[in-house]
């Protein structure tokens, strides 16, 4: 199978040119699905930390990467929504965080911040032995005692190292959301009202903007809870990734 896939068909959240060239890299397998954006092309395309795959390679093969903590191995690993990506030798600590339009960005982070990664609740379910099981936005599923505080569409914030949940953000009216895909991907606001959609439809969220612009809808699906204090370590904004 290739490893190169045509620049016109990626996702619309890959931060690459679709004209410039006629391939670039597939990504991998792994978490984030076909969304998931090669790390090559973060580390040569957005940051300009390698001119080629080989440098890649090479700043891989020395465990100077780290994503959610975990040093980097593979340049097609995906890299997505709300990942942390360390570079050690340079200091330096990104969250990927959904910009205007649905591209992928890297936002500036400290490294306490670097230390844990958000997830949105995708699914809870009890496994044998009593436990519940939750899975995130991502794939990555998590085990957890108490099964009565954690709700589908829920955001948690978990540990690098331990992989512990660090804090809890519950999905409500007056929560403070940010649009991940759709029309209005990259704003943020608060929720006014969860618009219950009886049958199989997907529930309707109506939003004030956190900037004052016009309030917005989207469908519960596309928006993620995250808090004041997320909001302000991004706020400085950054590259695309």
């Amino acid at each position: 199978m290739s490893n190169h896939q045509k620049r016109l068909s990626v996702p619309n959240s890959w931060p690459i040119e679709r004209k410039e060239e006629t391939y670039t890299t597939k990504a991998g397998a792994g978490p984030h699905g076909e969304d998931g954006v090669p790390l090559l092309i973060v580390l040569r395309d957005v940051l300009g930390y390698a001119d080629s795959k080989k440098e890649a390679r090479y700043a891989l093969d020395q465990d100077s990467v780290l994503v959610n903590g975990t040093p980097a191995a593979d340049e097609r690993r995906p890299i997505g929504m709300f990942d942390i990506l360390a570079f050690r030798e340079r200091e330096e600590y990104y969250r990927v965080f959904p910009d205007e339009g649905g591209r992928l960005s890297l936002t500036p982070v400290d490294a306490d911040a670097a230390g844990s990664k958000l997830g949105k609740i995708v699914d809870k379910r009890q496994i044998p032995g009593g436990d519940t099981q939750l899975t995130l936005h991502d794939g990555r599923t998590l085990l957890v005692e108490d099964d009565t505080s954690y709700s589908s569409n829920d955001s948690i914030v978990v540990s690098n190292d331990s992989e512990e949940v660090v804090a809890h953000f519950t999905y409500e009216e007056g929560a403070l959301v940010t649009a991940v895909r759709g029309a209005h991907a990259g704003r943020i606001g608060r929720i006014e009202e969860i618009q219950v959609t009886p049958g199989s439809s997907d529930n309707n969220v109506r939003i004030e903007d956190f900037e004052g612009d016009d309030d917005f809808e989207t469908v519960e699906e596309y928006v993620v809870v995250i808090d004041e204090n997320f909001v302000e370590g991004d706020a400085e904004g950054g590259d695309g990734a």
